[in-house]
This record gives structure tokens, sequence and C-alpha cells, in this order.
């Protein structure tokens, strides 16, 4: 059983990692980046009930379900240029897709880390303010 297990894990591994266009070092960072962004919401909302995305600011399971879902859709774009890259005959879209999201995901570490109060550099604070403020106006 335990084989058959690994086995299956490897596979579906093995595709996942192929469908985005192989293991390498933005990928990684990205995905390294979603994990640390998600466990630091974890700990926004278990920890510190600070978190904006609950009424008040603890743990919920549909929010931590949608942002899972919200983490596979972010690499389900990935996949999606990656064929863009292959149709075009090109090597950079996968690349420019990553590093939007990778940035997305660290304004997102950013964030966690002011409401757990870490102390974060005056620069890095008015530039996520910068970056939060125009993506707010973007979507009005």
């Amino acid at each position: 059983m335990k084989q058959i297990l690994c086995t299956l894990i490897g596979m579906v591994g093995s595709i996942a990692v192929s469908l985005l266009g192989g293991w390498s070092p933005a990928l990684q960072y990205l995905i390294l980046a979603m994990i640390i962004d998600y466990i630091s919401g974890l700990i926004v909302a278990g920890v510190f009930h600070a978190s904006k995305k609950t009424q008040n600011g603890a743990l919920e399971s549909r929010v931590g379900w949608k942002g899972l879902c919200r983490k596979v859709f972010t690499l389900s774009f990935v996949v999606i240029a990656r064929g863009v890259d292959i149709y075009l005959g090109v090597d950079y879209v996968k690349e420019a897709v990553i590093i939007g999201f990778f940035t997305n995901e660290v304004i997102s570490i950013v964030e966690n880390a002011g409401l757990m109060g870490v102390p974060m550099p005056v620069i890095v604070t008015r530039a996520v303010d910068l970056l939060t403020t125009k993506a707010e106006a973007k979507k009005e």
C-alpha cells in the first residue's frame, strides 16, 4: 500500500512539474513564497486574531480553503503561460507571469508580517501601501 501511494504521489508530482514547465528557480521561489504566505496568514489569524479576511480576525476554515484555491488557480496561470511560450516559441512569458505572482505573494507576506507587529522599514511599508492603493483603485 505504501509503495502504491508513493508511486501515485510521484506520478502526480511529475505531471504537475511537467505542466508547469520544469522545476525552475523562479517556480521554486514562487511556490516557497506561496507556502510562506499561507503559513503567515494562518499565524495572523490563529495566533494574533488580526486577519482582515474574517469578521473577528480569527481562523476560519472557509477562508483558508479559499486561499488554497487561489494559489492553485495562480499555478494554473503559470501552466497557461507555459503553453503560450510553447505556442510562440519563446521562453519568457511563463517567467514574467511567475515574477508578477511572486511580487504579489511578497506583498502579502509583508502585510502579514505587519499584522503580526514585525517592525518594517519605512520604505517597505510605503511601497506596499502604494501598490495596495493602486490595486484597490483599479478594482473600483
